[in-house]
């Protein structure tokens, strides 16, 4: 249940949300029954009728064919070039508390922030590159820092409520006038609830997964359901709809540790914080860089994306081709006049698109099932099947369609638009390339794929000793 509950409550995230208002609660309601008990249920069924490694491309290869399988673990791959700069920013935005909070605008500066996060993003690649084994305590130290920074939020929270009440009414909740803003939240509380599809990759170390991890998914939901709801709620309470999407949660804790009279929790919860941002920033940056080993991308790929170092046998290559894009992505938005945060909800927004298009071939595969078998073959009956299937596909349809909404930290409709659809075009058409131009002309090198993937797992072995 907690590896569920660590894999998808995201901290970095809430802010982003919680600055559309009170309104935001009811789209975790919604997610949570139509996107997230869904998604459970066909990571269950397509985990029990796949079990082999692969996840997400594994299952729309299966199902859907070769392409569709490439796409699936490309989109997967490629959102984390994405999402691994937000939280070098939201790292930045969270950092600068350590020097008291009347420092906390420096992170608005745009020399600053991009000096910062280009610089983080070097070192967490490079010792991504070196091993040293934080494969094992840098996850540890996420997630713990996570869970902290939330117990600290959330029972601020009840300290200040039962003191001092809270200004939230009943109106705070209804739909606004102009609901653009709000409807652009919906896909990105979508992309916060992700995360279960880690049970393909642990399924050979869950003792009787068909029996363990229903219940595990519904009680791990419920627990990162709630810790959504709370932080968003305390947020409210706290700050207000003035969020900062990248200091949200520090400047929620320094306000309310003021109000309690604990100021100086605040330096200590931004250092607390700030370690726990980079050490989720880097199990991203060496999880998703072994996608290409699990996927077989580079079966279409330059065969070089899958050497291994010699000395320390991690997919160097791999690693700095990310670190590359990833940087280059960060300087084109800071380069096309964005600010700071504006460009931290720009790479958020496309990371959510490309993150939710396996979920589509996920949902789909559930519904196929459902229609097309006889007798269902799998742990689910026909009628779980379909309405699951049914209610995921509308709702990740839906939430992929409504972040192309302008969210309100953006300053131009048209610009915002270009880099959605572009983007979005950019790397579908470029797994397309891949896939049927490239790999075309490529003769496949599975021994070296199965080397490649051996290595790293000799490698993490080592560093887990």
């Amino acid at each position: 249940m907690l590896l569920f509950v660590v894999a998808v409550f995201n901290l970095n995230v809430v802010p982003s949300i919680a600055a559309n208002g009170g309104v935001t609660i009811w789209l975790w309601i919604i997610s949570l029954l139509l996107f997230f008990w869904p998604q459970g249920i066909a990571v269950i069924e397509l985990a029990h009728r796949y079990p082999g490694e692969g996840g997400v491309y594994l299952w729309a290869k299966e199902v859907f064919g070769d392409f569709h399988g490439f796409l699936s673990g490309w989109c997967y791959w490629t959102n984390n070039m994405l999402y691994v700069p937000t939280i070098m920013l939201y790292f930045v935005g969270v950092s600068v508390f350590i020097l008291g909070s009347s420092h906390a605008d420096l992170a608005d500066s745009k020399p600053f922030a991009l000096t910062a996060s280009l610089v983080l993003l070097a070192l967490l690649t490079f010792l991504n590159i070196l091993g040293l084994g934080i494969g094992k305590w840098i996850n540890n130290l996420g997630a713990i820092g996570t869970f902290i920074a939330a117990a600290v939020l959330i029972g601020l929270g009840l300290v200040i409520w039962s003191r001092f009440g809270t200004t939230i009414t009943a109106a705070d909740f209804k739909i606004p006038a102009n609901p653009r803003f709000v409807l652009h939240s919906f896909g990105v509380v979508c992309f916060a609830l992700i995360g279960l599809e880690l049970a393909s990759v642990m399924g050979d170390e869950i003792r009787d997964p068909a029996r363990t991890l229903p219940g595990a998914v519904a009680w791990g939901g419920l627990l990162s359901g709630t810790l959504y709801v709370a932080a968003t709620l305390t947020l409210l309470i706290s700050v207000g709809k003035s969020v900062n999407v990248l200091q949200g949660v520090v400047q929620a804790v320094s306000g309310m540790a003021a109000r309690v009279g604990v100021n100086w929790i605040s330096v200590p919860f931004a250092v607390m914080l700030s370690l726990a941002i980079a050490g989720i920033g880097s199990a991203w940056i060496g999880g998703c860089a072994r996608i290409p080993f699990v996927a077989g991308l580079d079966s279409y790929m330059p065969s070089w994306l899958g050497n291994v170092h010699p000395r320390y046998a991690t997919p160097y290559a791999a690693l700095i081709v990310q670190g590359i894009v990833s940087a280059v992505l960060v300087i084109l938005n800071f380069a096309g006049g964005a600010g700071v945060q504006e460009t931290f909800q720009n790479l958020l927004s496309l990371a959510v698109v490309l993150n939710l298009i396996p979920f589509v071939y996920m949902f789909v595969a559930l519904a196929k099932f459902a229609l097309t078998e006889p007798v269902p073959r799998g742990h689910y009956s026909r009628t779980t099947l379909f309405v699951a299937g049914t209610s995921g596909f509308l709702t990740t349809i839906l939430g992929i369609a409504l972040v192309f909404f302008q969210p309100q930290q953006t300053t131009s409709l048209w610009s915002y638009e270009i880099w959605m659809v572009g983007g979005t075009l950019f790397f579908i058409g470029l797994a397309a390339f891949f896939f049927f131009v490239y790999g075309r002309h490529k003769v496949p090198q599975q021994v070296h794929v199965a080397t490649a993937a051996s290595a790293v797992q000799a490698s993490e072995a080592r560093q887990e000793l």
